[in-house]
Parts: structure tokens; C-alpha cells; sequence
């Protein structure tokens, strides 16, 4: 395949004013497969904070699948990426050659970009201006639109990075369009626009007390933190949280909801999980997965020969219900594993996992045993939203083969 590229200069976010010449044997070592158009060309840069308008267009098989992913920070995203990529086969890795301080992995078939790229704002512009990274107002929803409707359409983007380690915006990465992009972090399904892009979402739902428990058990544990200064900080957050965030969730194809369990009385170590897998019904290429009778309601322990469990015990439930207006079906998990090789038991009695083998979901928890939330059923359930993933991207390219084909006939 040749791909041909276009490249048009514009201001480079905090660079000062210089002059870059790319030479013919640089293009050709590091895209061997790409023809650029100007044969040679120089790109003037200068200092501002909007990133690059700089475009390759690319000519590809087929067009990008849109993954989104939303979630609150410190909520999971970046376990159920790696359990996403690792369906899909290869490390996901930062750019190569590329600024080590990049939010982006990209593997043989995925891109994984942080929307936290898109703020507007940077650490210090944030605290001038009174706002918290949450607020609609410190993001750049047109640029996220843009570009990810460009790779959707088969065109590489200039992406702008935004730095975690010293909360400046710096200059931008080239993105090339993958098979799967995933648009992961606190707004994929804010913007409408960026929304109708998605071909499909996902929303890690981690309830107050659950989140709660983490932060404390993480931040006076590892960090030394005071209870007092944690609730302050968790109080802060919340009220954006509550305007911008949570809202995104009745968007969603799939919600993975974290509570408390209900087998310890008053419990509130948030160390056993509640965890609700809640699919929406009707949507293309993803089918719903069920526990013994797809419509049915169903409760079952499994605990005994066959499952070892220690206090407090596994319950399973599976049911029909309804979510902000949508038919839904809800699979449910409170407790969790001693023995994860024995996770096949529960495995056999699940159906629409889409699995290519028998125990691919236990093949792929012992895989990953030492990410968090492997005991229990948030590594569960993004374990299985991850092989539903697959096989809605396998459906979309299928139907997308076979639609040429029909028009050609007709």
C-alpha cells in the first residue's frame, strides 16, 4: 500500500522560533512505505500553545474503529487498557523515538490516546483561572473532534501532549491512523460531536465509598496523607465530577459499576467488590453476555467443590433492567477468587463471551494475575469487555468488506 502524504506548516506549541529541514533520506529511513508531496519542504515553528495543523493524509484499508473509554482519575483506565491491548496481541508501547513523557501506547493493532492531551489549559493557567481539569472550559473540544475524526478517516494528526510531570503543554506527536484507536480519560462522551464518532464506549463507574476507600488506602498508606486533607481533596473534586463526568454514563454501550459488597455487613474497607457488567441492548455488532438463560432473571452461589471461596463467598446474578431509559442487561458479581485457575468453572457457564477457545477469559485473567482487580470481577468483566471488543471490531470490518461487495453486485 503507498501511502501519500501532504504536509502543510503551522505554529508548534512552546517551540521557540526556528527552522526545521527534513531531508529526503530522513523521510525515506523513518517511513519507508510513504511518498511526501513536495518532494522537500522546510517547516518554520514558532512559540504558541495551540498545537500543529500539520496534516498527512493516508490512503488505508479499511477505516478506523473509535473505542471510548470515560472514567473519574485513579478509577482503572489504564488496567483495562492493558487488558484491552493485550486481547489484541502485542506490548503497547510509548512512540518510539518520540517524548518519553507521551501519554500514548501503540501496539500492532491499537492507539491508545489520553484525552488529557486536549486541555486547553495548562496546570498553572488552570489554577489562574479558578478551574479544575474536569471543567469543559480547561479542554479543547473542537482540536479533540478534529483529529479524531481525521484518523477516523484515515489521516495522521499532529497531536498536542499534555506533560503529567510538569503540567506544561508541550509540543505535538504524530498520530497514524491504527485499526483501533481508543480515546481514553474524563471526556470521550462529553462533546456530541466527539460521541457520534465512537463506534463504541465503555464507562468505569466506581461508586463515593468505593473511591473513597481506595484514595484513603492509597494516599495515607503510600503517601502519608492525612484523612482530613483527603476528604478535602475528594470534596473539591466532586461537584465537577458530578456536573461533567458522571453524566457521560447514560451514553454509554457498557458500564462497569464498582460497590460495595452486600456479603459483609456494613463493610467499608472497599477491599470486597460488588461489580455490575451493564450492557445496552440494540447495539450493532456487541451482543450482551449472559449467565445460564439469555432474559432470565438468575441468582447462583457457586461457591464449593468446584470454586474455592473463602469468607465471605462469590455470588453471581444476572438479570433484564432498565438504565436511564434503555433496555439493559445487568451480570453481577459480589466476592471474590482464591484460585484463579479454577475461574474456567466460572467461564463455561457464561455465554456471548466471544471467545475463540474454551477458557480464553481464564487464559487471559492468569495472564495478567498481578494487575489490579484480577481477584475479582472489575478484572473480570474488563477481561470480557475487552474479547466483545474484539469481536465487534472483527463484525465492523467484516461488514465493511462486505458492503463494496453488495454495491457492486447491485
Amino acid at each position: 500500500m503507498v501511502i501519500w502524504l501532504h504536509i502543510s506548516s503551522s505554529p508548534h506549541p512552546k517551540t521557540s522560533s526556528s527552522t526545521i529541514h527534513h531531508r529526503d533520506a530522513t523521510w525515506h529511513g523513518r517511513y519507508p512505505n510513504c511518498k511526501r508531496w513536495p518532494p522537500s519542504f522546510t517547516m518554520p515553528l514558532k512559540t504558541t500553545k495551540r498545537a500543529s495543523s500539520a496534516v498527512i493524509t493516508c490512503s488505508a484499508d479499511t477505516q478506523t474503529v473509535v473505542i471510548g473509554l470515560a472514567a473519574d482519575s485513579g478509577c482503572g483506565k489504564s488496567t483495562f487498557m492493558r487488558r484491552l491491548t493485550s486481547v489484541f496481541g502485542g506490548a503497547a508501547e510509548p512512540p518510539r523515538g518520540g517524548n518519553p513523557d507521551s501519554n500514548t501506547l501503540i501496539s500492532d493493532t491499537t492507539t491508545v490516546i489520553c484525552l488529557d492531551d486536549y486541555h486547553s489549559l495548562d496546570r498553572t493557567g488552570r489554577k489562574e483561572k479558578g478551574v479544575t481539569a474536569l471543567d469543559p472550559r480547561a479542554n479543547n473540544f473542537d482540536l479533540m473532534y478534529e483529529q479524531v475524526k481525521a484518523i477516523k478517516d484515515g489521516t495522521a494528526v499532529e497531536k498536542p501532549i499534555y506533560n503529567h510531570v510538569t503540567g506544561l503543554l508541550d509540543p505535538p506527536e504524530l498520530i497514524k491512523p491504527p485499526k483501533i484507536l481508543v480515546i481514553e480519560g474524563l471526556h470521550p462522551m462529553y462533546d456530541q460531536r466527539v460521541r457520534d464518532l465512537l463506534d463504541f464506549s465503555i464507562y468505569l463507574d466506581i461508586s463515593n465509598e468505593v473511591k473513597f476507600a481506595w484514595k484513603i488506602q492509597r494516599d495515607m498508606a503510600e503517601r502519608g496523607h492525612s484523612l482530613e486533607s483527603i476528604k478535602a481533596s475528594i470534596e473539591a473534586r466532586k461537584p465537577d465530577f458530578d456536573a461533567y463526568i458522571d453524566p457521560q454514563k447514560q451514553y454509554a454501550d457498557a458500564v462497569i459499576e464498582v460497590l460495595p459488597t452486600q456479603l459483609i455487613p456494613d463493610d467499608n474497607e472497599g477491599k470486597v467488590l460488588r461489580v455490575k457488567l451493564i450492557m445496552k441492548e440494540g447495539v450493532e455488532f456487541f451482543s450482551p453476555v449472559y449467565l445460564f438463560d439469555e432474559g432470565s432473571s438468575i441468582s447462583w452461589i457457586p461457591c464449593g467443590r468446584k470454586l474455592t471461596c473463602s469468607y465471605p463467598g462469590i455470588k453471581f446474578s444476572y438479570g433484564p433492567d432498565a438504565y436511564y431509559g434503555h433496555e439493559v442487561s445487568v451480570l453481577e458479581m459480589d466476592g471474590q477468587f482464591d484460585r484463579l485457575d479454577e475461574l474456567i468453572y466460572v467461564e463455561s457457564h457464561l455465554s456471548n463471551i466471544s471467545t475463540k477457545f474454551y477458557g480464553e477469559v481464564t487464559q487471559q485473567m492468569l495472564k495478567h494475575a498481578d494487575f489490579p482487580g484480577s481477584n475479582n470481577g472489575t478484572g473480570l468483566f474488563q477481561t470480557i469487555v475487552g474479547l466483545k471488543i474484539r469481536d465487534l471490531f472483527e463484525q465492523i470490518v467484516a461488514s465493511r468488506a462486505k458492503t463494496p461487495v453488495e454495491a457492486t453486485k447491485a
